[in-house]
């Protein structure tokens, strides 16, 4: 599973290197290099704001999302055009070189506002790109909506 945030940069040309942790991950639990990069999903931020970063999913994981949105019956006709068009249309097959590079393309940094320093963050099946100053504003958001002393924290664990 993926797990853990890594700073680094993305170069002009939408190069930055794809953590070593990642490339593991993808090899050793996915049985796969091959990844696709896709759009997130929004999240809303305080005065109705909306961010997004990029999702990059094992090979066989994307299969598997598409496969459940072919076939999920809980969607309007709405919602399924929005998923089709912020994240199966613009999603892209990728995989990193020998050195672990690889390259976003223009699209998704641009909808993603990468532009330097950017933050990979595991989130189990799949991982997480985001501009560092956008996972920022995401953070101070997660925190409003943690789940602190209710029933859902402690049957988490927590």
């Amino acid at each position: 599973m993926f797990r853990g945030l890594f700073k680094t940069t993305i170069d002009a040309k939408g190069r930055t290197s794809l953590p070593a942790k990642f490339r593991e991950v993808l090899i050793e639990t996915f049985g796969e290099e091959r990844f696709f990069v896709t759009n997130s999903y929004p999240v809303d931020i305080d005065g109705g704001a909306q961010s997004s970063g990029l999702l990059i999913f094992p090979y066989k994981e994307w299969f598997l999302f598409e496969d459940n949105f072919l076939n999920s019956k809980g969607l309007t006709s709405a919602q399924r055009n929005s998923i089709m068009h912020t994240i199966i249309s613009p999603a892209v097959e990728c995989n990193a070189d020998k050195l672990g590079r690889m390259l976003v393309p223009p699209h998704l940094r641009e909808s993603a506002a990468l532009e330097r320093e950017i933050l990979f963050v595991g989130a189990l099946k799949k991982a997480e790109i985001w501009s560092l100053a956008e996972w920022e504003k995401v953070r101070a958001q997660d925190m409003k909506n943690f789940p602190s002393c209710t029933e859902a924290a402690a049957e988490l664990g927590l």
